[in-house]
């Protein structure tokens, strides 16, 4: 709706454009009447009133002088607008009084007055301006005795000509600020939209329905890994993808698929040679409130939210691998444990059995209860790197740790025949790291080294160096082949060398170590030849 009210707002602030089309038009309103006057004093055409040279010289040159000042110095304030309107109108009157007369057709000049007061003073102005025509008309027809009738017709046309010209201007003025509120209206939201969008996590662009980029987010530039600007630019030139099997996907294919919103989480983006990104992708064409056209189809390009999934993915499938393996891993000394302990049960009401049956059948049961309470054990120092409990530093004196370590696995080796060594440098520094974490790393070192030797001896070595302090843990065993070394540190993998495969193991111990080396800042260094044993260490940065 128009309010009229407002339909008279005006006032020379609010139309600087306004302003200077009329510091053109006092230039072009003196040349006019400065050219009717030669024509009039040349009798050229019928003119009520006509004064000598003189006077019409001093009309012009007052004219020129206006449009001049005018051009050259806008106007600066209220005041100063008010003088330059009065010297208009008694100029603009005068003229029209002593030269051209209100009948004449340069009359109709008067309403570029009647809308320059306005413009400049609004509602005042259009009412000055048609008073100050009233004034002139009556000192006229005093002055030259002229006919009422005519004049009044001329005061009567021109007010009504000027009071429509005013009111269209102001219904334009109204309809320009809605217009300009609307844009300004628009462009906050559009701003707001795109503060939303930058703020988000997840990449989002949009095409138009060429596949064209034309917005996108900050974190799109995070997520394709560039600092070049994607505006312009095809969807597909920028984001290269490939299905599982490596065959290369032209997405915008995909988009144009598409009748709704459409997920998949089945692409790779190919960030280079050696390197994808798991991609989940939602698109959607972008559909317009209203459409020139009826057809469906109509939209107005798409939009487009990638998430790096990769580790999400890579976690669900070590999951659903770990679930898989631990299962098959547990069901066979579960299996073996249950059937023993049913003979047993079966046994003892057997007249015919012995105490050594029993007792062997016992014991099958409790190896495979010790593997059981391994694997949980080595499972749960899994958990527990995996979720950083106790990973807390703290500073270790690895001088008594290895000496602690000796003594607790001293008897272990002996029964096994083996002889358990202890390596120390005169002066080990501390070490800052979690205490717990870094004391399974080396029980995980010690139990696997006794276990896979068979004769020779086991020797834990420490070693200060300049600013780190390397621990070892050395054996003469079975070694490792050089196709095993490769996997050694996957979870669940044991050799298939067979005297690997005569220990019961969980397969679990060297990829826990290696979890524990990732959270204490080290890596594990693995030297080992098959049949002349291995050596396992790391080394750690030591305290001054």
């Amino acid at each position: 709706m128009y309010n009229t009210a407002n339909m008279f707002k005006g006032g020379y602030v609010n139309k600087p454009r306004s302003a200077q089309v009329f510091r053109y038009a006092g230039l072009l309103v003196a040349t006019i009447l400065t050219i009717y006057g030669l024509v009039a004093q040349r009798e050229v055409i019928n003119n009520t009133y006509t004064v000598d040279f003189t006077c019409f010289i001093i009309f012009s040159f007052w004219w020129f002088y206006l449009g001049i000042i005018h051009y050259i110095f806008p106007i600066k304030g209220k005041l100063d607008c008010y003088l330059r309107l009065t010297a208009y109108h008694l100029l603009a009157g005068s003229y029209l009084i002593f030269i051209s007369g209100f009948t004449s057709p340069i009359t109709a000049i008067w309403l570029i007055l009647t809308l320059a007061s306005f413009v400049y003073l609004s509602k005042l102005g259009y009412i000055l301006d048609i008073l100050a025509l009233i004034v002139f008309v009556a000192f006229d027809v005093l002055f030259w005795n002229g006919i009422i009738a005519d004049d009044l017709t001329t005061v009567f046309a021109i007010a009504i000509t000027g009071l429509v010209i005013v009111v269209v201007s102001g219904y334009q003025e109204i309809s320009r600020k809605e217009l300009s509120d609307s844009k300004a209206q628009e462009s906050l939201q559009r701003d707001s939209v795109l503060t939303i969008i930058n703020n988000l996590a997840d990449a989002v662009l949009s095409t138009d329905v060429d596949g064209i980029i034309r917005i996108y987010n900050a974190s799109s530039l995070n997520l394709l890994d560039t600092n070049i600007s994607l505006k312009g630019h095809h969807i597909d030139e920028i984001l290269t993808l490939s299905d599982q099997d490596g065959k290369e996907v032209s997405i915008f294919n995909e988009f144009q698929k598409a009748k709704t919103v459409v997920m998949q989480d089945n692409l790779n983006y190919v960030v280079n040679d050696d390197e994808n990104i798991r991609l989940e992708i939602t698109y959607s064409p972008i559909r317009s409130s209203y459409s020139r056209s009826k057809k469906i189809e109509t939209h107005d390009g798409y939009i487009i939210i990638l998430r790096d999934i990769t580790k999400a993915k890579s976690l669900e499938e070590e999951r659903d691998e770990f679930i898989s393996v631990v299962s098959h891993e547990l069901r066979t000394p579960i299996a073996i444990a249950e059937g023993t302990i049913s003979n047993v049960q079966l046994m003892i009401k057997h007249p015919d059995a012995t105490n050594a049956m029993l007792t062997d059948s016992i014991n099958v049961a409790h190896e495979q209860v010790i593997f059981l309470a391994s694997m949980v054990n080595d499972l749960s120092t899994l958990s527990r790197a995996e979720r950083g409990v106790a990973n807390t530093a703290e500073d270790i004196d690895v001088h008594a740790m290895a000496i602690e370590m000796h003594k607790k696995y001293t008897d272990a080796a002996k029964a096994k025949k083996l002889h358990l060594n202890l390596d120390l440098s005169p002066k080990i520094n501390k070490v800052n790291v979690s205490r717990l974490y870094l004391e399974e790393l080396l029980q995980n070192f010690i139990t696997n080294a006794i276990k896979y030797t068979k004769k020779g001896s086991v020797t834990i070595i420490v070693k200060q160096e300049v600013n780190q302090v390397t621990i070892a843990v050395k054996d003469t065993g079975i070694g490792i082949s050089k196709s095993d070394q490769k996997r050694i540190f996957e979870k669940f993998y044991r050799s298939e060398d067979y005297r690997t495969r005569e220990s019961n193991g969980t397969g679990l111990g060297l990829y826990v170590a290696h979890k524990l080396a990732g959270k204490i800042g080290t890596k594990i260094v693995m030297k080992s030849r098959l049949n002349f044993g291995s050596t396992f260490s790391i080394t750690l940065p030591s305290e001054k």
